[in-house]
């Protein structure tokens, strides 16, 4: 035993040294936030000015803080101080104004605000008995995001007439929304196949788009499904890269008369790679005659959707079993924030739930509740609904949707000035706010957009690289068709039409250079 253990006079000298350490002192935390607000406020000043991709080589940091963690406390200050001069420099700025490469990770002061709070107040929201208020302000935003998407009642966890039987989960990102619905439609097709527990797996087959997000295969693994059984459906210029019910239909009926189960549709409104959207109604006809289940990934474009013009896209979404979308996109929410929408609660949660001792309390038990720790693979979760209240709140349905338009107006511009130069090429048709272009391949000449498809792929990853050595902008690229081709993703939340011009004109000057070194 030690001596704390039996000597009162050490606790007693414990209490009042005037030192002890006090974590969450409120004037130190006024102190510390004070200095991290005015840090937040310098960057978004600056970052317009900061190299968008960062020039430095893996394992710099370690070079620039200590490798062993620090015995003693330090001042707030060299913290901050460090902060500064190791780790901004070597950050890809994703809220710079000069970032096109991926889908925008968006922001706002109204979301800042609320992240910092329910930082704060840290609550641990597993029931609605843990945190009242954190369950039915989250439930109360997915029902006013549902709203303004003009999603069906039957996903809504309120509705005119009392509590519905879907509802919709705050969760963490695409990837988790699509996990815990194949995890409900795979026991769903077990119990209709009259499987004995997991027996009947290796039958159970899901189903896509071959511009599905890589993410959902993953998943498809996580979730237990054979490799096998997992079908990528091929898709061409002839659909604008969207999933062709037809084809589809045709790979179903072919695994179901092989002894199959088909169990899992995933169609995407706003493919990562072009934009593609797959034809939801369609879609959702042709699972239902297997009684497949069907999810929507409208991850990025789901936001447009609040505007009345982007609406049909999700056409035929009463008929569809799930949709997800993420306001951390291109909803001004910051990360992480993905919605998840349930035709049925009880088809998730009968897959999810877990009731022990230490949770059961008379709310859970009275069924006027849902649970939220059952509508997703952990336990645990934050307070995510603060921010996508706080920014709906705040800003109304009007000044998101002006977001939304002015975004896809200036990838419209974008769009225009690509087809202005017979340089160029827009590769796919423009949905929202990402243009898919590249340096238009010659035939066979000897400069350096001649030679056919090599050389243009030469040319257009030439022109990728130098564009991000620069510093003055960030663009991506993927393969369409088989062809190299530049993502130009307008949305980060300080972009004006000025930068998407400035961008336009380094692309055009950096080909010129190409092409004049070629000769």
């Amino acid at each position: 035993m030690g001596s704390l253990d039996t000597n009162p006079a050490a606790y007693a000298s414990f209490a009042a040294d005037v030192d002890a350490f006090r974590p969450l002192d409120a004037d130190d935390v006024r102190s510390y936030l004070h200095k991290a607000v005015d840090f937040v406020y310098d960057y978004y000043k600056s970052v317009e000015s900061l190299p968008v991709l960062p020039g430095v080589e893996p394992g710099y940091l370690m070079r620039l803080l200590q490798s062993a963690p620090p015995s003693s406390s330090a001042p707030f200050d060299i913290t901050m101080k460090e902060l500064r001069e190791a780790v901004v420099p070597g950050m890809t700025h994703w809220a710079s104004p000069n970032f096109f490469a991926f889908f925008p990770s968006t922001n706002s002061a109204a979301a800042i605000a609320g992240e910092l709070i329910a930082s704060a107040m840290n609550t641990v929201g597993f029931t609605w008995q843990a945190a009242p208020a954190a369950t039915e302000l989250e439930v109360l935003a997915l029902d006013w995001l549902a709203q303004l998407l003009r999603l069906p009642t039957s996903f809504m966890n309120r509705t005119a007439s009392g509590r519905g039987t879907g509802g919709g989960v705050i969760l963490g990102t695409t990837s988790e929304a699509m996990l815990v619905t194949l995890v409900a439609a795979r026991d769903a097709a077990l119990r209709r196949s009259g499987s004995n527990g997991v027996a009947g797996i290796t039958r159970l087959t899901v189903y896509a788009a071959d511009q599905t997000h890589s993410t959902f295969f993953k998943a498809c693994r996580l979730a237990g499904f054979d490799p096998a059984n997992i079908r990528s459906i091929p898709t061409g210029a002839d659909t604008d890269y969207g999933l062709d019910p037809a084809k589809l239909l045709e790979v179903m009926q072919a695994d179901a008369d092989a002894g199959l189960v088909p169990t899992y549709v995933c169609a995407t409104v706003g493919t990562t790679s072009s934009n593609a959207v797959d034809p939801i109604g369609a879609v959702a006809d042709v699972a239902a005659r297997f009684t497949a289940w069907v999810h929507v990934d409208a991850a990025y474009a789901g936001s447009a959707c609040i505007c009345p013009e982007f609406r049909h896209h999700l056409d035929g979404v009463e008929r569809v079993d799930s949709i997800s979308m993420s306001p951390h996109k291109w909803l001004l929410t910051c990360l992480d924030c993905t919605c998840l929408y349930v035709r049925d609660t009880h088809r998730l949660t009968g897959s999810l739930e877990t009731n022990p001792e230490y949770l059961k309390n008379h709310a859970s038990e009275s069924g006027e509740v849902t649970d939220l720790k059952d509508m997703q693979v952990g336990v645990g979760r934050r307070f995510r609904g603060l921010k996508l209240w706080m920014v709906m709140r705040t800003y109304g349905a009007g000044k998101l949707q002006e977001h939304i338009r002015s975004d896809v107006a200036m990838a419209r511009t974008f769009e225009d000035l690509v087809r202005g130069d017979d340089r160029f090429e827009v590769v796919v048709p423009r949905n929202f706010a990402l243009v898919c272009f590249r340096i238009r391949p010659r035939g066979g000449g000897g400069d350096a957009m001649g030679g056919g498809e090599a050389a243009a792929e030469k040319a257009n990853r030439e022109l990728m690289e130098r564009l991000n050595k620069t510093g003055k902008a960030y663009l991506a690229h993927t393969v369409i068709g088989g062809r190299f081709v530049l993502r130009f993703a307008v949305g980060s939340s300080l972009q004006e039409e000025h930068h998407v011009r400035s961008a336009w004109e380094l692309i055009k000057k950096t080909t010129t250079d190409i092409v004049g070194e070629d000769k």
